[in-house]
């Protein structure tokens, strides 16, 4: 074949774009090229002095649907099979979310007092959007954001019927491990060391199959050449391609593109990002007013406090020895975003003083953590606004009636979660390999 594909991007996305050109029965020569140290973009897994596992990004992956079942097929072509730790159907963490409102927290969807029913669609729909997105229910795309509830708002008339008849199902794969997520009705899974172990695997799994890793390494701009091939120029060097894979954020993707691409350039750079504030904490001897996944806070509740995850109760497996709660607080909104404006410094004190905070007023945390990490993911989620998808659609105009060897994947377009970027990179694999790839 002889093609060469470079891969913009080393996150999930990137990553699993180049297993499945790897796989191919004639593969591609693969170049991935990532601009920071490591791979595996917004998943990092940390282990803290006690042999706890702290998660600065995503920290569990839901294994429902077509998407859910075929990330759980690549876990096992992986060999990570024994390295899954499952939420069960029945347990706390898969039965029970809250909402914290009124300085309470509320179990959704019951134990809602009857002044709060007629809040609560709102005050859900304000939470997901903040939980999800970290974003402005008022400025996001349902279309968009929340594909499966915009069909069945269309197909029912109603989001709330859609939700109890379920979205259009899709034929799905088949594996042992998948068999066991439905037997035992999983709500979410993770690894053992945690979720980086996902990328980790895959890199592995790579340089094995030949593909080119080159780490820290920026790329500065993309040229066409005269015979309809890619010049990606990097800091001291450039590779020529065939075939550009993106797998970076869509607005990075637009200051990078050569003069001709301008229109495609303008669709891509309208699709902006938040940034979020992860504060992990673990504290010893502490208990939880609650068993569940965790809660949501609405915007009116507290602008900064997106909502806080119970670690400790879907995974004890990873509280370290002796073994701590571990909790982590989500901040951004607009208190963060206004906080970004002002231009004032955005310190790991002040988020980490606001995180125990929110621990101490909505948990009742109110001694010193004993393990407190702060990181601050600037841009890390892409904000699905009105309009969206007139912009991906804009851009797939002009991609294909320009013929562009360009293929988009990643957050930035078709969902931010970490099934929907493992999606992206296959299908964005398939479309260059005009074929599903096998092993």
């Amino acid at each position: 074949m002889g093609r060469t594909v470079v891969v913009l991007g080393g996150g999930i996305s990137g990553l699993a774009a180049s297993y499945h050109l790897s796989r191919a029965p004639c593969p591609p020569k693969v170049v991935l090229v990532e601009s920071s140290e490591r791979l595996g973009g917004w998943i990092r897994s940390v282990r803290g002095p006690n042999g706890a596992i702290f998660e600065l990004g995503p920290r569990g992956i839901r294994p429902a649907g077509a998407l859910g079942a075929r990330t759980l097929l690549l876990v096992s072509e992986l060999g990570l099979d024994s390295e899954v730790l499952p939420v069960r159907g029945d347990h706390p963490a898969a039965q029970n979310r809250f909402l914290y409102v009124g300085g309470t927290l509320h179990a959704l969807p019951t134990g809602l007092s009857p002044s709060l029913t007629l809040k609560v669609a709102s005050l859900a729909m304000d939470s997901l959007c903040r939980g999800v997105f970290a974003g402005n229910s008022r400025e996001l795309s349902i279309r968009s954001c929340f594909p499966s509830l915009f069909q069945a708002e269309q197909t029912h008339r109603s989001i709330l019927l859609g939700l109890l008849l379920g979205a259009g199902r899709t034929p799905q794969p088949d594996s042992a491990l998948i068999r066991q997520a439905l037997a035992e009705r999983w709500s979410q899974w993770s690894l053992r060391g945690g979720l980086e172990m996902l990328p980790q695997a895959l890199e592995t799994h790579l340089t094995s199959r030949g593909v080119s890793v080159l780490r820290g390494q920026p790329v500065c701009g993309l040229s066409l050449q005269a015979e309809g091939r890619w010049k990606v120029s990097l800091r001291d060097s450039s590779l020529e391609a065939d075939h550009v894979i993106s797998a970076i954020p869509a607005s990075v993707l637009s200051e990078l593109l050569p003069a001709e691409a301008a229109p495609l350039a303008r669709a891509l750079s309208a699709i902006t990002a938040v940034s979020v504030a992860v504060v992990n904490l673990q504290y010893q001897g502490a208990h939880l007013p609650v068993q569940g996944f965790g809660h949501l806070v609405p915007s009116s509740e507290d602008p900064g406090v997106l909502g806080i995850v119970y670690d400790s109760v879907a995974f004890p497996e990873q509280d370290g020895s002796p073994p701590g709660l571990r909790v982590t607080v989500m901040l951004g909104g607009s208190w963060l975003q206004t906080l970004e404006a002002s231009g004032c410094v955005l310190s790991q004190e002040l988020f980490q003083q606001r995180a125990q905070e929110a621990a101490a007023t909505q948990l009742g945390l109110k001694e010193m953590p004993s393990h407190c990490l702060v990181h601050l993911h600037k841009n890390c989620i892409p904000q699905y606004t009105l309009g969206h998808w007139q912009k991906l659609e804009s851009a797939r105009q002009f991609l294909t009636a320009h013929r562009l060897p360009l293929t988009l994947a990643g957050a930035s377009y078709e969902g931010v979660a970490v099934n929907d970027c493992i999606e992206s990179g296959r299908q964005a694999a398939v479309s260059v390999l005009g074929t599903e790839p096998n092993s």
